[in-house]
């Protein structure tokens, strides 16, 4: 299976989010791929990630390391301007980004532990910070085919949502599925080859769920690497056709 759909050359990857967890098993596992050309690897400390630093050792010539915070406008700009100056058609883009107990945000159980701090945290990593690296990768997702993929949340589900509590991270999750959602009809008139994606990678032994872990059920806390599979596969899989949409890790649509 070609690394997206309609692929007839060696692919141009970004990932953001990319020194730990799932974006840094993506690395790894795209690396493995002979159609993946190059992948540019960004975090805020991506210079000064162990995993990266040993992946650009054994993959010199295909990975380059960009020191971004993706919540600082300017930033993202810089970052496309120095990745156009490498190529002028990024084919893959996936952004890992996001947070709950980090960072500012709380994963709050009631009202009474909302405050303003921490739902623009949230919101300043998990919706804004994503659709704003479209917004500056935007010129070089304009050739055919192109697929900007971003790690949702099955919490982020309106129609999903029995249990409550997670307020900012559930709110800022279901901001993020309408704002790519809107993009991708956008997209769609830019570059009908253009798919857009919101997917769930399912709970993952990650720093982001480590404190949450105790009531998951045996067999459904994934590894990192198992995750970053089950995403390559997805964008392998979902092509313009699906552009909009909300998938979680097994290719099963998600209510909004």
């Amino acid at each position: 299976m070609s690394l997206i759909p309609n692929l007839t050359d060696k692919a141009n990857v970004l990932v953001c989010g990319a020194s730990r967890g799932i974006g840094l098993a993506l690395c790894g596992a795209m690396l493995a791929r002979d159609d993946v050309s190059r992948i540019w690897a960004v975090s805020r400390n991506a210079t000064h990630s162990d995993g990266l630093a040993e992946l650009s050792n054994q993959h010199s010539e295909r990975v380059v390391l960009i020191d971004c915070d993706a919540r600082d406008e300017g930033a993202l700009a810089a970052l496309a301007a120095q990745v156009a100056q490498g190529c002028d058609h990024l084919h893959l883009v996936i952004s890992t980004l996001g947070i709950l107990h980090q960072d500012g945000a709380t994963a709050e159980k009631s009202l009474a532990q909302l405050d303003l701090a921490g739902l623009q945290a949230s919101f300043a990593t998990n919706a804004f910070a994503p659709i704003l690296l479209l917004k500056h990768l935007l010129a070089l997702l304009r050739k055919q085919p192109a697929t900007f993929a971003v790690l949702s949340a099955r919490v982020g589900s309106i129609g999903d949502n029995r249990l409550g509590g997670w307020y900012s991270y559930r709110a800022s999750k279901a901001a993020l599925n309408q704002l790519l959602h809107t993009a991708s009809i956008e997209l769609k008139r830019l570059n009908p080859a253009a798919t857009v994606l919101a997917l769930h990678p399912g709970t993952t032994d990650t720093e982001l769920s480590r404190p949450f872990q105790g009531g998951v059920p045996v067999g459904k806390l994934f590894e990192p690497a198992f995750a970053a599979q089950c995403l390559i596969e997805l964008v392998g899989q979902l092509g313009p056709s699906d552009s909009g949409g909300f998938w979680a890790w097994d290719g099963r649509a998600i209510e909004w």
